[in-house]
């Protein structure tokens, strides 16, 4: 079955939660010189096909649809700051 990189960061995100290990893998990347592509290969090593352009593609293709489905998607559309970053918002609810 083909998982979205929504749906694998989802079930990464609970697994760094329950995992103390995972998750202090997960956040050392963050302190690399290219912390998105650290933070990829982690995943890749976890077993979770997540490549740097996907990751960041998801974001905005996300980010768009929720664009077009407000408002009919034109300008007047609602700004959603930071709702296109995946990545972020990853490790946003792993440092809480």
């Amino acid at each position: 079955m083909y998982m979205t990189i929504s749906e694998m960061l989802d079930e990464l995100q609970g697994k760094a939660v329950r995992n103390p290990e995972i998750r202090a893998r997960l956040l050392a990347t963050r302190t690399e010189q290219n912390p998105v592509s650290a933070f990829c290969r982690e995943c890749r090593a976890l077993g979770y096909e997540i490549y740097d352009m996907d990751l960041i593609n998801a974001g905005e293709e996300f980010y768009a649809q929720m664009k077009r489905s407000t408002n009919g998607g034109g300008e007047n559309s609602p700004m959603l700051e930071g709702q296109d970053d995946f990545y972020e918002m990853f490790f946003a609810a792993l440092e809480i």
